[in-house]
């Protein structure tokens, strides 16, 4: 619901206006809309999975997470490199309201009622430059005392440096990059130390009213992990070289790989609610990763059903494996999936094909799985890669019965009754290369054209055509299992 314009911070008091830290508004927005899709009919797992459309992830993950951020948690997600971490942060950031009143002309966007109403104030004080301006003089700041007429109002859409902010984890980002920093130069010229121009916001006062996304909280040096606690406990940020303190009321969205959270300041780690992010072990919910980041579509060339579920096999086989080196722990991350499927298309359509073929499916996913490794010295690369040589033959063939599996059953279950001899004679019918007319075959064709999501240029005969070529190179129709 669109924000009505008051022009003072009386009028905005007088509206029956309740201010909100950024904690409490994200956590009403969550439950707000959960109401909404729910009363819609979807289940409860339907609606979480909605208020991340763009991340796959298991239940218990966003039900976990959802529940800490109503709680007005600030959130630690770790877990294996490539699981929808850094993904899942940057989703919260499209839920997050992004309209807000705030005082025209603050530097930090204050929100009026922190100038204006003693009770919110005692929660997120005010910054230096609205004391300063409507405060009385020689006197300490009563947000009582203040005029509320003379407070300007405006609406502002939260955005990147005003209300997001983000930071990848590393040694060199320092304490300054935090807190911001007070411009000597600009202090000498102007003569005002509460001016607004005097101040250079940090990141941490860039996240006011909103959020603060930090990638790899481990790896950020000990003194700007400390800078954050501070934050986190407070919520005010001293810049450097001043002796004010500024408001800092964000909702803190933090990451780690497993190797860097022994790196995290305890104390720091105390006030973040710690939630594991785990490969999916649904095979469904990782096929599904391919069409949520690709939107459905790989582009003009037909991509068959197998094949993608066959990718999604030879990564989750990997995972199975739990190999325990450093430099190929990013082979079994989400994103060697969607590498699999990208590297095919780009095979095939160098070699002018109008599908992606067997041939050109091996090489993407040989080329995805090797593309992966970290380069940490040549016999140490040459190692790796042998044990991905070996992993491939071991499990190519495997990985493509499985999805010959999922794709046949699913049609021999549902279609066919679970009927052997309608399978065995539908499978004879496949010899000849094509798909049988009438009966159990026109239930095959529909099956196909419906189950074929990445269809590309090709018409519809040359799909089935296709399709029945492949599935005539498998064995065991009858499916007695999945």
């Amino acid at each position: 619901m669109a924000l009505e314009q008051y022009s003072n911070a009386l009028e905005l008091k007088n509206s029956g206006y309740e201010p909100l830290t950024a904690k409490e508004l994200l956590a009403r927005e969550i439950i707000s809309k959960m109401a909404e899709i729910m009363k819609k009919g979807y289940s409860k797992e339907e609606s979480m999975s909605l208020l991340f459309p763009g991340t796959v992830m298991d239940r218990d993950v966003l039900d976990s997470l959802l529940a800490a951020l109503v709680g007005g948690s600030h959130i630690l997600l770790f877990g294996p490199s490539g699981t929808g971490k850094t993904s899942l942060a940057k989703e919260l950031w499209n839920l997050f309201p992004k309209e807000v009143y705030v005082v025209d002309g603050c530097p930090v966007q204050d929100d009026p009622m922190s100038v204006i109403d003693p009770e919110f104030s005692s929660i997120i004080r005010c910054c230096p430059s609205c004391e300063s301006r409507f405060g009385i003089e020689e006197t300490d700041f009563d947000p009582s005392m203040v005029d509320a007429s003379k407070v300007p109002v405006k609406i502002v859409n939260l955005k990147e440096g005003f209300g997001l902010s983000r930071v990848q984890g590393s040694s060199e980002v320092f304490p300054d990059n935090l807190t911001g920093v007070f411009n000597l130069h600009k202090l000498e010229e102007i003569g005002d130390p509460t001016s607004p121009l005097v101040l250079e916001p940090g990141k941490l006062l860039q996240a006011n009213r909103g959020l603060f996304m930090v990638d790899e909280v481990g790896k950020l040096p000990l003194g700007t992990q400390n800078v954050l606690l501070q934050a986190l406990q407070e919520s005010i940020v001293t810049p450097a070289k001043s002796r004010e303190t500024f408001p800092a009321s964000f909702v803190a969205i933090t990451t780690s790989n497993l190797r860097d959270l022994d790196a995290i300041n305890e104390p720091l780690n105390d006030r973040l609610s710690n939630l594991y992010v785990d490969y999916i072990k649904d095979h469904m919910k990782n096929r599904s990763i391919v069409d949520v980041a690709l939107r459905g579509s790989t582009g003009p060339l037909f991509f068959p059903e197998i094949y993608i579920h066959a990718a999604v096999f030879i990564v989750e086989a990997w995972r199975d494996l739990s190999v325990d080196i450093p430099e190929l722990s990013e082979v079994g991350s989400n994103r060697t999936i969607l590498d699999t499927i990208t590297r095919s298309v780009a095979f095939s359509t160098l070699e002018s094909e109008p599908y992606v073929s067997y041939t050109s499916f091996e090489k993407g996913v040989k080329d995805a799985l090797f593309g992966r490794i970290r380069a940490r010295g040549g016999d140490s690369f040459l190692r790796n890669e042998e044990v991905l040589k070996e992993f491939l033959e071991g499990n190519m063939s495997l990985a493509l019965e499985r999805a010959f599996r999922v794709y046949w059953c699913t049609f021999f279950q549902k279609d066919l009754g679970s009927s052997v001899s309608r399978a065995e004679k539908l499978a004879r019918g496949l010899s000849s290369g094509s798909i049988p007319k009438g009966g159990d075959g026109d239930l095959l064709r529909e099956f196909i054209l419906k189950t074929e999501r990445n269809k590309g240029h090709l018409k519809e005969e040359e799909i089935l055509s296709r399709i029945a070529q492949i599935l005539n190179s498998m064995d065991d129709f009858g499916c007695k299992e999945l």
